[in-house]
């Protein structure tokens, strides 16, 4: 079968009732490379110029942002229920693998509309949810309910290679909570823990857009990969969540930082790609200097 011309494939989608868009990988922020009348519909003017990670999230919320996010990097096929404007559709999410292709390079997402779409795939979603489920076992941390430090490098191994393509900069931001051994001692292991995952999910819901991910690397540490292409931003971010984790009001009675639990925070942003640098060496280089501003 002879290739068919771009102009061909864009008509077909844009003639398409069912809300599609196309999504290319080669950025960690995942720009729209085509999206049809339909699709416009549903997301308002605009969309083309902003990256999917941002329009995702306002469509259908945070939560359902890192399902996508996570969905992305593991390159499956999935779909979830969604209601946007009271319509509820389907969310479908497909890759689009070339045969000479390793991986997918791009993303097929559909928006199928109508209460018979969603209920038509019941036992489908039931069968979606449990895979899901057992991969969320194998990525989750059981105390902070974030990503586990295993899990965490494997994003952190994705983005870079793709960050690499374009010589676009990552971000790591390692928070780690002050005093938390004297915390131990009087409050002990289980209002630690709980102490820990109140202060990821407050992190993780000052997270900028669904491609940022956080996680727990163990010894009190919580680690963010930010997508940001400014250090100084990512510093002023780093400096907003300290202030979050303060407003939480945690007491702290020996704390040497004041009257409640606090974070001191290192940030280093570098060019993926640039150098010999690679994922590993930048998140160890990162790791060995926590605790320090």
């Amino acid at each position: 079968m002879t290739a068919i011309d771009q102009s061909i494939f864009e008509q077909v989608i844009d003639a398409s009732s069912e809300a599609v868009v196309i999504v290319s990988l080669d950025r960690t922020d995942w720009p729209i490379v085509l999206a049809n009348a339909a699709f416009e519909e549903i997301s308002g003017d605009g969309s083309l110029s902003r990256p999917f990670a941002d329009v995702i999230e306002a469509l259908v919320g945070r939560d359902l942002a890192l399902e996508v996010s996570a969905t992305f990097r593991s390159c499956q096929e999935t779909s979830f229920p969604v209601e946007i404007d009271g319509n509820e559709y389907l969310l479908a999410l497909k890759p689009l693998l070339l045969p000479s292709e390793a991986s997918a390079t791009h993303y097929a997402v559909y928006w199928r509309g109508g209460s018979s779409a969603v209920a038509g795939g019941e036992a489908h979603q039931a069968l979606l949810r449990a895979k899901r489920k057992i991969r969320d076992l194998t990525r989750e941390d059981a105390v902070t309910g974030l990503l586990n430090a295993r899990a965490f490098r494997d994003v952190l191994e994705h983005d870079w290679a793709v960050a690499a393509r374009d010589n676009s900069t990552l971000a790591l931001v390692i928070f780690t909570v002050d005093d938390f051994d004297a915390y131990l001692d009087v409050f002990g292991r289980h209002a630690s823990n709980s102490c820990l995952r109140r202060v990821g999910q407050a992190i993780r819901r000052c997270l900028r857009r669904a491609s940022d991910v956080v996680a727990n690397v163990g010894d009190a540490r919580l680690i963010v990969l930010s997508h940001s292409s400014e250090e100084s931003g990512v510093r002023e971010f780093a400096e907003q969540i300290s202030g979050t984790v303060r407003e939480l009001g945690l007491h702290h009675p020996r704390s040497s930082h004041g009257r409640f639990v606090t974070v001191s925070h290192k940030v280093e942003a570098v060019t993926a790609g640039a150098g010999d640098d690679s994922a590993e060496s930048f998140l160890s280089r990162l790791l060995g200097e926590s605790g320090h501003r």
